[in-house]
């Protein structure tokens, strides 16, 4: 059953990285802002919606009342406690926003919207040490064990299996297992835009011709947030898509860090050299991650269409931009 274009699409999380280019996708594919409704946190800021309603989602009366009162289509879940980082250094926050703050929403689904679309952003996280005893050339597929190793992946395992047993309650629920994405606008927290950040600023003569580095050697699943958030969008508003499951939202391609790395410095305008940073030296203990796609194209036709050094690309220039 399709979406009704009479009720509204609501989307947590709308002020993050994420959220913008989710907004800024469905306005693409026609869907009007008086459509959106952005959930964010009190005191946050997001265009592109037609109505913001602020409240923290681990207050669980406010979000029933929401969702009750919003009736959404369609709801795509990505708020969370996201940075792994930070997830370690407050983890009594990240289990009550990410676990407890999910389990209230899906409950206000069920309750008030029961035909509502649910779309989980998850995390390739949550497959941890499975990555280490489970990997093939193409790729972990769904079924394999989730074996978390971080207070962060551990939060969206647990709400990867939460879901999946909602499902059964009658949960519209689309479970999608994103693995690494960037592009422009994302903290520098995460390594592309960490190296990206430091090139412009050393172009700009903002600190040192030196990028300082971490690991280099472990190989990731990168996408571009672009081609993440079209599958976000497929899901909450596409036709002939199934009530519900999970989905490897991957490249089904591994590329070292080096080699990202490599790239941007190629990119330069200016002579830099690149120094092992002690603080940022961790060794990985999952070496190669890779994602098996295939169940995610069968099902909405989704496919990644942005070249990996074209997100690369925009990423430098958009951090050239902020020190322009």
């Amino acid at each position: 059953m399709l979406p009704s274009r009479d009720r509204p699409l609501l989307i947590t999380g709308a002020a993050g990285f994420v959220g913008g280019y989710l907004i800024r996708e469905l306005h693409r594919l026609g869907i009007s802002e008086d459509s959106l409704v952005g959930l964010v946190q009190p005191g946050q800021a997001v265009a592109g919606v037609g109505r913001v309603i602020e409240t923290d989602i681990r207050n669980r009366a406010a979000i029933l009342s929401d969702v009750s009162q919003s009736a959404p289509s369609a709801l795509v879940h990505l708020a969370a406690i996201s940075e792994p980082a930070r997830a370690r250094s407050e983890p009594s926050r990240a289990w009550d926003v990410n676990v407890e703050g999910t389990r209230h929403l899906a409950e206000a689904v069920l309750s008030y919207a029961p035909d509502c679309r649910f779309i989980f952003a998850c995390s390739s996280e949550a497959y941890g040490s499975a990555f280490n005893t489970h990997s093939t050339p193409a790729g972990v597929e769904e079924d394999v064990p989730l074996k978390p190793m971080t207070p962060y992946a551990a939060t969206k395992a647990v709400c990867d299996v939460m879901l999946s047993q909602m499902a059964v309650e009658g949960l519209r629920c689309f479970r999608f297992r994103a693995f690494n994405h960037t592009g422009p606008s994302q903290p520098p927290s995460f390594v592309v835009p960490a190296f990206a950040q430091q090139i412009a600023a050393i172009e700009a003569g903002e600190q040192p011709p030196v990028v300082r580095v971490g690991n280099l050697e472990a190989k990731r699943d990168f996408l571009d947030v672009r081609d993440v958030v079209a599958a976000y969008a497929m899901a909450a508003i596409g036709e002939n898509v199934p009530e519900s499951g999970v989905f490897n939202l991957s490249s089904g391609k591994t590329r070292t860090i080096q080699s990202i790395l490599d790239h941007l410095v190629a990119k330069s305008r200016v002579p830099v050299t690149v120094e092992r940073d002690p603080e940022r030296m961790r060794t990985s203990e999952v070496p190669y991650v890779c994602g098996n796609n295939e169940r995610l194209r069968q099902a909405l036709g989704w496919a990644p269409t942005i070249d990996f050094e074209q997100t690369m690309d925009d990423t430098i220039n958009y951090w050239r931009s902020t020190f322009a």
